[in-house]
């Protein structure tokens, strides 16, 4: 057997046929329906056809892929991660799309909502026909939700909700958004009609990063729902941080894509690219870079794998999920970074998919959990100390 500089680690013997059919269909529509385009978008600061794209994403089985029933794929957790390789190798912004539809909002009523709510939700947005979105993160509470300002009331029969939300996915293009917000009774959950009274969602603009992907605030003023819209199987932090590690999985296993975008464009131009008389993947330091670029994405790569069994077998711990997307999050800017520096000036032109990358990862670094977040999760697993605090 030759030696693979695509899998140099054998790491494809341990899927089975349907995992790589599954990462053949969507490598196949990212590289058709993204990749040439998605330059242009960035450079815009735009995602145009976004509808269209969901449904297309939908009839790949890709939206809410890893739940079960109410039209969803029930992929495994390995066929999750693999697609969201395969995305986020295309860029980013789309894997986000993919993320926040299924693992924030079609999570969040898949686990903790009524029968209701699941039939009448959950088929719509396997489809794509309706894009839902994860109201958490706000203006003033980022990394510490507990202190979340946005607030629901009773009012007889009915919930009204007040607040604002902050870089919100898909806000301002979704059908349902999950909110989450303070109650007499404690944080919870609550699936908002977009086209309610009192609902707004602007777009955010002048974005330097994930630029072809739709950000928004939410805006609730006076948001009345019936008594039932409240997702009924949860109460506290547990629900909206569940939701969380179930997203994070799955950029554990799409950082490695922008990861290997970036390597194999920086592998292919290094054979190509002619100084002092031969190409610069001849010289040492080049190949140095090169090296060393194979081992931190393909380590990554066998973690998000190993972390992709741990789920299917059910005891995937949320340090554990932490490990990955600290990890695999840092790793892959530093190979996108790495190879910037092998293209040297082309390196930042929109020719290449390198500086999109890297700009879009300093986003997945922080969303979903900073760095800092993930270190003390970690650090309290470790020594059994409490530092949030």
């Amino acid at each position: 057997m030759g030696f693979d500089s695509a899998d140099p680690l054998g790491i494809d013997e341990l899927l089975g046929v349907e995992d790589l059919d599954v990462r053949g269909v969507v490598r196949g529509w990212a590289r058709e329906r993204v990749v040439p385009y998605v330059g242009e978008w960035y450079e815009a600061g735009e995602l145009p056809g976004i509808r269209e794209l969901a449904r297309e994403l939908g009839s790949l089985g890709a939206l809410g892929m890893s739940l079960s029933g109410y039209g969803c794929a029930g992929a495994s957790a390995v066929q999750y991660g693999l697609a969201c390789l395969e995305l986020e190798a295309a860029d980013s912004g789309i894997r986000s799309l993919v993320s926040v539809q299924g693992s924030l909002a079609m999570y969040a009523i898949h686990r903790f909502g009524s029968e209701e709510q699941k039939q009448h939700w959950l088929p719509r947005m396997a489809t794509g026909e309706a894009i839902g979105c994860f109201g958490l993160t706000e203006p003033d509470h980022g990394s510490d939700p507990a202190g979340m300002r946005t607030y629901a009331r009773r009012d007889g029969a009915d919930w009204v909700l007040n607040g604002r939300k902050m870089w919100i996915t898909n806000g301002s293009v979704a059908a349902v958004a999950v909110v989450w917000a303070q109650t007499e009774g404690g944080i919870r959950g609550f699936v908002v009609p977009t086209e309610t009274p009192g609902f707004a969602a602007p777009e955010i603009k002048h974005k330097w990063s994930l630029r072809a992907s739709v950000t928004s605030e939410l805006v609730l003023d006076d948001v009345r729902l019936p008594g039932d819209a409240v997702l009924p199987e949860v109460t506290g932090l547990r629900g909206p941080l569940s939701c969380l590690s179930h997203a994070r999985y799955g950029i554990v296993w799409g950082a490695m894509g922008a990861a290997r975008s970036c390597f194999e464009t920086a592998l292919d131009y290094a054979k190509t690219r002619e100084q002092f008389g031969r190409p610069i993947g001849g010289f040492q330091l080049t190949q140095a870079k090169l090296a060393d670029m194979a081992v931190e994405l393909h380590k990554g790569i066998l973690l998000a794998h190993h972390l992709g069994r741990r789920m299917d077998a059910g005891r995937l711990r949320p340090e554990q999920v932490s490990f990955g997307k600290l990890n695999n999050v840092r790793e892959a800017i530093e190979i996108c970074r790495t190879a910037r520096t092998i293209l040297g000036a082309n390196g930042i032109s929109l020719e290449y998919p390198v500086m999109r990358h890297a700009t879009n990862l300093e986003s997945v670094l922080t969303y979903e959990g900073t760095v800092e977040m993930h270190q003390l999760v970690l650090g309290k697993a470790l020594t059994g100390l409490d530092a949030f605090r």
